[in-house]
């Protein structure tokens, strides 16, 4: 057993183009192929090497896995690829127009309550950060594509006020049905 698949990018190791639009069915079914053949069980009676190399490669494997399948965790990487250094958590957009979006989205969530029908709401809202995300999605993949780094982080910074929104929307959802339910 060799360590050559720990050297390969999460891309090849899943015989993809590196590109931020992928094929899901693709990345997964390379995914159970690739896991299963360096599954730790199959190495069980093998010795510790072979058991440890066995372990980092399925270690590899999964979080190659996580990452391009999540758009933020894919769009960072691609990134990182470039050589960005792409510290987020440090950083916002400074699109006063999308952070005045932001704000007057969390407002209306935090009055979801006072809404005749709080799931309707919600699931009007969550179509329009679904459509929101399609989009600067979009914008991402074409500036990666065209060099303009400055551009793309932009996009992956507005991407994770949507995410974040995303979910707080799913738990606003799951909440009020326990609720009612």
């Amino acid at each position: 057993m060799s360590n050559e698949l720990l050297t390969r990018n999460f891309y090849q190791l899943f015989d993809m183009p590196v590109a931020y639009e992928i094929d899901m069915d693709h990345l997964q079914q390379h995914y159970r192929n690739l896991a299963q053949s360096v599954h730790p069980d199959k190495f069980a009676s093998a010795g510790d090497q072979e058991r440890r190399i066995s372990m980092q490669q399925t270690s590899w494997i999964n979080k190659a896995f996580q990452t391009l399948k999540d758009p933020i965790e894919r769009a960072v990487y691609l990134l990182q690829l470039k050589g960005v250094d792409v510290r987020l958590e440090n950083e916002t957009t400074m699109d006063a127009a999308f952070l005045m979006q932001q704000m007057e989205l969390r407002e209306a969530l935090e009055g979801v309550h006072t809404q005749t029908d709080p799931l309707a709401f919600l699931d009007m809202e969550l179509a329009k950060v679904k459509s929101a995300m399609q989009g600067l999605s979009r914008e991402f993949s074409a500036a990666y594509q065209a060099d303009a780094v400055d551009e793309a982080k932009e996009c992956l910074r507005k991407m994770q006020f949507m995410q974040k929104a995303r979910k707080e929307i799913d738990t606003l959802m799951a909440k009020i049905e326990d609720e009612l339910f």
